[in-house]
């Protein structure tokens, strides 16, 4: 009777596995191609912006909460955005982040604590990129792997989601609101 019931065990077993392993893929930016306002990178980030957001451990507790000013200009087709953040206990953070476009009509993203680049892949109103960034923590450095979720929600406001990973395990969780400063 063991070995009548071995196949049968081992298939709901797979079906089990390849539901779980589907649950947990990520949306793809395409699927947010149709989707308005469209998410014009050199547009958004140009001039003057502020960023407030918030920061959460793995168990969704808030750590640290932040403001920051942005200005971006671009030249050439190739964009600089500087970051200015300013965090509840008087931390000072900075990042300058360099935007270059690639041959699909994407971008490649460097900045100074970003090991390698990130590509930001742009559909509709969604900009996604994924980077190891370097964060300091407790007189050391660490690099942790950051996906980043941008979604246009009106012109002039963009809400940025992030999950910060490291060996794989979920470490932090990102929110901001991003505003285009009027003048």
């Amino acid at each position: 009777m063991r070995n009548l019931w071995q196949p049968i065990k081992t298939k709901i077993l797979a079906v089990i596995c390849l539901f779980m392993l589907s649950a947990c893929s990520a949306p793809d930016v395409s699927l947010y191609a149709n989707n308005e306002p469209k998410f014009e990178l050199e547009k958004f980030f140009s001039g003057s912006l502020t960023a407030h957001g918030i920061l959460k451990n793995r168990s969704g507790e808030v750590i640290r909460y932040f403001n920051a000013t942005l200005e971006g200009r671009w030249e050439n087709g190739v964009g600089t955005l500087t970051e200015e953040f300013l965090f509840d206990d008087g931390e000072i953070q900075n990042r300058t982040w360099t935007m270059t476009p690639d041959e699909n009509g994407q971008y490649i993203a460097t900045a100074n604590d970003v090991t390698g680049f990130g590509e930001a892949r742009i559909a509709g109103n969604a900009l996604f990129m994924d980077y190891i960034l370097q964060v300091p923590y407790k007189g050391d450095t660490l690099e942790v792997r950051v996906d980043d979720r941008m979604y246009m929600v009106k012109d002039g406001v963009v809400m940025n989601e992030s999950v910060m990973t490291k060996f794989g395990f979920e470490v932090g969780y990102l929110s901001i609101v991003i505003q285009k400063v009027k003048n």
